[in-house]
């Protein structure tokens, strides 16, 4: 248990775990840590400038760009929450986190994953409003039901997130505390217990299909009835621009999913370490830099917005 030490060595073990980060590849270790802590730099400054933009700009004042200000906002708290610390793990080579350090991580990255995938869903919806019931979209669309939206994201997120922390809390660990992550992801923590385990997988895949499976579905429903809708426009011009009022969400989708289903849609056995940590650092670090740049890059509204907010500065 947490509490026995044989030593005072095994009790500085004992009250917590070993991050092993990339020490199997110590030559890489510098260039980690360089990459990491410039894209951490670049995730914080994009979406730090898209919720700055969005809540003072009165053209972004729509649903669709509110629900992108909490896109944001987990964005930056999602990689908050895991890159400082690896930083640590990729400096040293290995790092200590404390018991409670290691399930807050686990709490907050596992709330605000689900969260996200909760969001997209809510954000595919948005976009099926905008585009297949344009005439009752501001009425769909209203404050007060964009509010509720987002309560229920949030909602769902960090309620399923503490099943799974308390279901991990009640585990034995084994003497070897090293976990060999850059941080403390449930399923690899999984492999350190000592004791039964079978009722956090059972209740992980579950979560994973009726949470990121159900976003998903609602995600795949909506997309197939905008698809349809825009394929019955006459005028191809039209058809491209109704189009490409989602193509940035979908961008977003993709890089979102992909590594997210590779990790939480497999049992933890059937994949190497080393691409459980590749797949992390994609939706820890990756996504959130990238999902910024997608909608900045593709979006005039935001290019617009970020060109007032310049002459703003500017011109006192």
């Amino acid at each position: 248990n947490f509490t026995e030490a044989m030593d005072g060595d095994n009790l500085t073990l004992l009250s917590g775990f070993i991050l092993l980060g990339f020490s199997d590849a110590p030559e890489l270790q510098t260039t980690i840590f360089t990459i990491s802590l410039s894209l951490y730099i670049l995730m914080a400054l994009g979406n730090l400038v898209m919720i700055l933009l969005i809540n003072t700009d009165p053209q972004l004042h729509s649903p669709m760009y509110f629900f992108l200000t909490h896109l944001s906002f987990i964005d930056f708290c999602l990689s908050s929450t895991v890159i400082p610390k690896a930083l640590e793990t990729f400096l040293l080579g290995r790092s200590h986190i404390s018991l409670l350090g290691c399930f807050a991580q686990i709490f907050f990255f596992l709330a605000l994953v689900i969260s996200e995938c909760f969001l997209l869903g809510v954000m595919a919806y948005d976009r099926y409003v905008a585009v297949c019931q344009p005439l009752f979209y501001t009425t769909t669309m209203s404050r007060e039901r964009c509010y509720s939206m987002v309560v229920l994201v949030y909602t769902t997120g960090f309620l399923s997130s503490l099943v799974h922390t308390v279901l991990a809390g009640r585990l034995s660990f084994c003497q070897d505390r090293s976990i060999n992550h850059f941080f403390c992801e449930l399923p690899t923590l999984l492999q350190l217990s000592c004791s039964d385990a079978h009722t956090n997988e059972i209740f992980q895949v579950s979560d994973a299909v009726l949470i990121d499976g159900g976003s998903f579905l609602i995600i795949l429903i909506s997309y197939t009835y905008i698809i349809h809708t825009i394929l019955q426009i006459p005028l191809a011009r039209s058809r491209l621009k109704a189009f490409s009022t989602c193509t940035s969400h979908l961008a977003v989708i993709t890089i979102f999913y992909m590594p997210g289903m590779l990790t939480y849609f497999q049992p933890h056995k059937a994949h190497s370490q080393d691409q459980t940590k590749l797949v992390s650092a994609c939706y820890a670090l990756l996504t959130p830099t990238l999902n910024p740049v997608i909608y900045s890059l593709r979006n005039t509204e935001v290019k617009g917005a970020m060109r007032r907010l310049w002459v703003r500065k500017l011109v006192p």
